[in-house]
């Protein structure tokens, strides 16, 4: 937490954030060669010669990753270069066996678009520099007890685009806002699965500071490959913190890269930052051009999705849900595509949808799942509001039967019968409770008589208490209005 005087000099500084945030494709074979790119395998069991590097292999573009890239650009708002090229990246790392990295230099596929994004202040443009295809490199393996590194090459020649944005935006918030936004596009498009546990998505931040009002802007640092929303916002805070202290201090910062440490909480100088001429970028002598046909390109525009800003309109005008919730509930493809089919099933949006945003992703948070790990189809959900709407059920058994559900995958009409959770709506049996639930709480009766509305309130609980959940409440309150008069 920062202290009163910490947070007066930070008011004096606003940050500058630029994001370079790359996806893999969501392709079956590598960019340049047919092994595949499935995640997990035995190490260096996904690779060729082609993928390795070795000595005389030449590479093949696979189309589809420029089909992705271009419908990824469309998505958003770029312009489609129909020219464009690829280069080497020249650098050693011991991950690319190449010692280069086949990328996109001047000319890339996809340039000039924007995405926007909901802010406290409203809405807001964010500007996307360029969208190119390159090659993943390999993951190195450290192991401390031999003091010695491995290196995994499966990864190496997974198909990648990186999405690089303007510097527009100011804030940790805003910068999580937009990566849930590209998020959800990739996921939409099919272009990328998105999947960040397993390095799908990761993002660079770059980040300088500026005093209020200064139109230059600062010395900036780079933090690579953070892999979750949660270390894109900590290390934004952090970074930023550490550059104001610099200033502050009478100190200058120096532009280098930077690695995020998510379990100290801080980041560490990893080397000076590398500029464009660093690299030697030329045009690679192994592939022609990349030319694609405007006809190709009008084709890919047509076949786009309804993409997440459109839906969520959709769900505010169509089903009348407010547009938190409707934020809510198309930020994730695969959520929305289960509401979908469960408002499809049942009447009652409203319930469904909040069934959706209370119980479940509550659930899924604390047993830190993924949407697509849900163990019950969504007709389920909607079967379940139905048993409730129709009185089979009560609400309270209703969250009964979606823990069963969620635990054991069973259908909600087999969970009641099992488990004997049917609404009792018998008269003559709720009455004998309700003469019950009189008798034993005079006080509550005589409170009621005497206009406390609250005490008829209790008197309903201690019967639904009675009937453990199962009590039709509308007969239950009916008998009690007739038996007190």
């Amino acid at each position: 937490m920062f202290s009163y005087l910490g947070v007066v000099i930070r008011m004096k500084y606003e940050i500058i954030i630029g994001l370079e945030i790359h996806a893999e494709l969501s392709t079956k074979s590598k960019i340049f060669c047919s092994c595949t790119t499935e995640f997990g395998g035995e190490a260096n069991t996904h690779c060729c010669p082609i993928c390795l590097g070795m000595p005389g292999t030449l590479p093949v573009l696979n189309r589809k990753v420029v089909e992705y890239a271009v419908k990824a650009g469309l998505a958003m708002n770029c312009k489609i270069e129909e020219f464009s090229k690829l280069d080497r990246k020249n650098y050693f790392y011991p991950d690319l066996p190449k010692a280069y990295q086949i990328s996109q230099y001047n000319l890339p596929i996809c340039r000039d678009g924007y995405v926007d994004i909901d802010t406290g202040s409203g809405r807001k443009r964010i500007g996307i520099t360029r969208i190119h295809i390159e090659e993943d490199a390999g993951k190195l393996i450290h192991d401390d007890e031999s003091m010695s590194s491995f290196i995994d090459y499966n990864r190496c020649g997974v198909p990648l685009i990186e999405i690089v944005t303007e510097p527009d935006l100011r804030s940790s918030e805003e910068a999580k806002a937009f990566l849930e936004s590209i998020k959800a596009i990739l996921q939409y498009t099919g272009v990328s699965d998105c999947k960040m546990q397993e390095g799908s998505l990761r993002a660079d931040v770059n980040l300088s500071i500026r005093p209020v009002g200064q139109k230059e802007f600062g010395v900036r640092t780079e933090m690579k490959n953070l892999n979750s929303f949660r270390s894109v916002v900590r290390a934004i805070e952090w970074e930023a913190q550490r550059q104001i202290e610099v200033i502050e201090s009478g100190g200058s910062v120096i532009q280098e890269t930077r690695r995020w440490d998510d379990n100290t909480g801080m980041s560490y100088s990893m080397r000076s930052k590398e500029e464009a001429n660093d690299y030697r970028y030329f045009p690679e002598p192994d592939l022609v051009p990349v030319i694609i046909d405007g006809k190709w390109i009008e084709e890919i525009k047509k076949s786009l999705p309804e993409l997440p800003d459109v839906r969520k309109k959709r769900y505010m005008s169509d089903y009348g849900l407010p547009e938190y919730d409707a934020w809510i509930l198309t930020r994730s493809k695969a959520l929305s595509d289960f509401f979908e089919t469960a408002v499809s099933k049942s009447k009652n949006v409203k319930a469904v949808s909040n069934w959706i945003m209370g119980d479940l992703l509550r659930i899924l948070k604390e047993k830190e799942m993924e949407v697509e790990d849900i163990p019950f189809p969504a007709e389920y959900l909607a079967r379940l509001v139905d048993l409730i709407d129709n009185g089979t059920i009560s609400s309270t058994i209703g969250k009964a039967v979606f823990q069963k559900m969620f635990a054991t995958g069973k259908e909600p009409e087999v969970i009641v019968k099992e488990e004997g959770m049917e609404v009792i709506s018998d008269e003559t049996e709720l009455n004998h409770i309700v003469r019950k639930i009189i008798m034993n709480n005079p006080q509550s009766v005589a409170d009621y008589k005497n206009g406390k509305q609250k005490a008829f309130g209790f008197l309903v609980g201690q019967a639904m208490k009675e009937t453990k959940g199962k009590g039709n409440p509308k007969i239950i309150n009916k008998l009690l209005k007739d038996l007190l008069g």
